[in-house]
């Protein structure tokens, strides 16, 4: 096989010692996924992130797109990149505002149990910022330093029927998670983004969050290389669904 010299380092820092089983039953698949994921994708020089953006943006997609037995494998090379067990678990946090606890729950289980075998002790230190009484006036608060002053009353708003959902975007989806520490707002919108993406099917709300991201400091091409380095995790169809969101946004 012709797995170059980068593709296998890069494999070896994510999983030190280990051999898949693949390269015994399926090594021409093997070959081609490595040197594209492992290497062309990873050194393309337009498109280069940081180790910790990488790992966290690819574990963010994993859980968009339901892959969770990538996303197991995937979590001791985070961690071996740098991701801490904090940003972690706070990214499978947030992704339950976005994919609904039914999607999440078996990437939590799967996250303590990795963390179990990584001799990691749980729980890890507390990061919520609010309380009950106050989260509903933190979220708007995010909303506006996020998406703008527009956000202020947004959690009023709306028909009768229906006006509670636009509540509990801010004191549930903002108030209870994008308020707590180990992560940042950018790296939060960068994950929100990351699911969105990856599940499909959202693009006016990926549209929106590919905005917000701009808004804040994640600009265009940095959106670009999120997409680029993920695009072996979810695949072209909704990677170029996500591209044009993104142009969408740029262009607004």
């Amino acid at each position: 096989m012709a797995i170059s010299k980068f593709a296998k380092k890069y494999h070896e820092r994510m999983f030190p010692g280990y051999e898949s089983d693949f390269l015994k039953t399926d090594p021409e698949f093997i070959e081609r996924f490595d040197n594209f994921a492992f290497d062309e994708v990873v050194n393309q020089d337009s498109v280069q992130l940081d180790d910790k953006t990488r790992f966290l943006a690819i574990l963010a997609t994993l859980l968009g797109c339901q892959g969770l037995d990538e996303f197991r494998a995937m979590l001791p090379a985070a961690l071996n990149f740098g991701v801490t067990p904090v940003e972690i678990k706070e990214t499978v946090y947030q992704a339950v505002a976005y994919l609904g606890i039914g999607r999440v729950l078996p990437f939590l289980k799967a996250t303590n149990k990795v963390f179990e075998e990584q001799g990691i002790a749980l729980p890890l230190e507390g990061q919520a910022t609010t309380t009950m009484e106050n989260r509903r006036e933190a979220g708007t608060q995010t909303q506006v330093d996020i998406f703008g002053e527009g956000m202020r009353d947004f959690w009023k708003s709306g028909a009768e029927e229906s006006k509670h959902i636009n509540l509990w975007l801010a004191d549930n989806c903002f108030g209870d998670y994008y308020t707590r520490m180990g992560l940042d707002y950018r790296r939060r919108e960068m994950i929100t983004f990351c699911f969105i993406a990856a599940q499909g099917g959202c693009e006016p709300q990926l549209t929106a969050h590919a905005a917000a991201n701009m808004r804040i400091g994640n600009d265009k091409q940095f959106l670009i290389s999120v997409l680029s380095q993920c695009l072996p995790y979810i695949g072209y169809p909704r990677s170029l669904n996500a591209l044009a969101c993104v142009n969408k946004a740029a262009e607004k």
